[in-house]
Parts: C-alpha cells; structure tokens; sequence
C-alpha cells in the first residue's frame, strides 16, 4: 500500500512540476490588473481581446505559422529521403554520413544562428522570413533524419524490394510503400519539428529583420517589463496547442 501511495505522490508531483506553470500562465492571463501578479484581482477577457486586435502580435503568429509549417514540410522531407537513401545503401561510410547528419543535434542553437548569420551577409542576401525558415530547416532536418531513420528497418527494405520486383518506380515507392509504414514516426517528427521551430527564439531573433515570428514578438513585449498581454497571448497558444493534440488523438482512435 505504501509503495502504491508513493507512486501516487511522485506522479502527482512530476505533472504538477509540468503543468502549474502552464496553469498560472492561463490563470493570470484573465487577470483585471495591469500587473499578472498574485493575488489574482477578478477576471476579464480584456488582454485576449486586446492580443487579437494587436496588429503586431497577429503578425507575429502569423509568421511563426508560416515559418513553422514550411520548415517542418521542407526539413522533413530531406530527413526522409536521406534517412531512405542511406537505410538502403551498401556505402561503407554508410555510418559516418549519419553521424555528420544527426551531429548538428548536439550544436548549440547560438553557434548555429551566427553561423548562418556569417554566410548570409557574406552571400549579400537580406534577412526575412526566407532566412528564418531556411535556419529552421537546418536546425530541424538532423531531428527528422534520426526519427525516420530509427523507423526504417529490414521489413521497409522487404516491401520496397518485392514493389520493385512488381514494377514500381521509386517515387510510387516511396509514396505508397515506405511513407505509409512509417507513417507515425513522419507524423511524429512533422510535430516535433513544427513545435521546434514554433517556440525557437535565438535563430528567429538573429535571422529576422522587419517581419518577426512571434516569440520574438513577445521578447519585445517583455523588454518594457510584465505585460498582461504576454499571458494571454501563452494562453491563447496553448489553447490552440491542446486543441490541435486533442483533434490529432481522435482521429488516430477513430483510424
């Protein structure tokens, strides 16, 4: 019975420590004060409507959306085919080209921002939008390659080679074989890869110029100091968040 009870505590505690800061974010995003500080004063949905009204913070979103979504499809892309291209080579260097794949993981995003930083400025291109979702796509492609190549196994390599026997061309291949049996962990690494680049700061921060993403957008909210807005727009995020998790699960029960 103890050994249950403290099961219980500890798993109590570990989502606690996950999720009360997610709570107090949304707690005082309805705060009617100017302050999101305790104790909680009544509560309104003035800061809400006064996030969707904000020109620049709806950009903002708008651009971290963008962004998000392109990079993820670009960077998952490339993560497929490379991970496709070495689980069926016979290199013997095989090995190494996936290390020097997946070794960006271990790279601070920092160095990876100046470093992107560098070669734009040394190739005259302009920083936006473009610049951004191209660092995201470098930082999120190692990511992709590892969780596609860790699905792609012996019984992928059996079903592409009894299609090729059949007929198939590569690309019906790899749309209709490969991608449909590794179809979780594409999903799987889409999602993480879109949640990367959603919250990623210091690249967005460095390659960006007139048209900001979103966290960026709120780094300059934060700069004049506590903004009960900075809440609400967490809380408006996280909304969308669960949502888009909840309507994912439903239709993977319903499958």
């Amino acid at each position: 019975m103890t050994r249950y009870a403290l099961s219980a505590a500890y798993l109590l505690a570990l989502y606690a420590f996950i999720f009360l800061p997610v709570l107090v974010l949304v707690a005082f995003s309805f705060q009617d004060g100017r302050f999101p500080v305790p104790p909680l004063r009544g509560l309104t949905l003035r800061w809400h409507a006064e996030v969707l009204a904000d020109p620049r913070l709806m950009a903002g979103l708008r651009n971290s959306l963008v962004v998000g979504l392109g990079s993820s499809l670009v960077a998952l892309t490339l993560g497929f085919l490379a991970a496709r291209g070495l689980a069926l080579s016979e290199l013997r260097s095989a090995r190494v080209l996936r290390a020097a794949i997946t070794a960006p993981i271990s790279v601070s995003y920092l160095v990876i921002g100046l470093g992107l930083l560098a070669t734009l400025n040394m190739a005259g291109l302009g920083l936006s939008l473009w610049t951004v979702a191209v660092g995201h796509v470098v930082i999120n492609t190692p990511l992709c390659f590892a969780i596609c190549a860790a699905a792609i196994g012996p019984a992928q390599a059996q079903a592409e080679r009894a299609a090729r026997d059949l007929g198939a061309g590569e690309l019906r291949i790899m749309a209709l074989v490969t991608a449909p049996m590794i179809a979780p962990a594409l999903i799987a690494a889409f999602l993480l890869s879109f949640t990367f680049s959603w919250d990623e700061f210091i690249i967005a921060f460095l390659l960006s110029r007139f048209d900001l993403t979103l966290p960026v957008e709120i780094w300059s909210l934060l700069r004049s100091g506590l903004n009960p807005k900075t809440n609400a727009v967490g809380s408006l995020v996280f909304l969308v968040s669960a949502l888009a998790l909840l309507a994912y699960e439903l239709g993977a029960r319903r499958r």
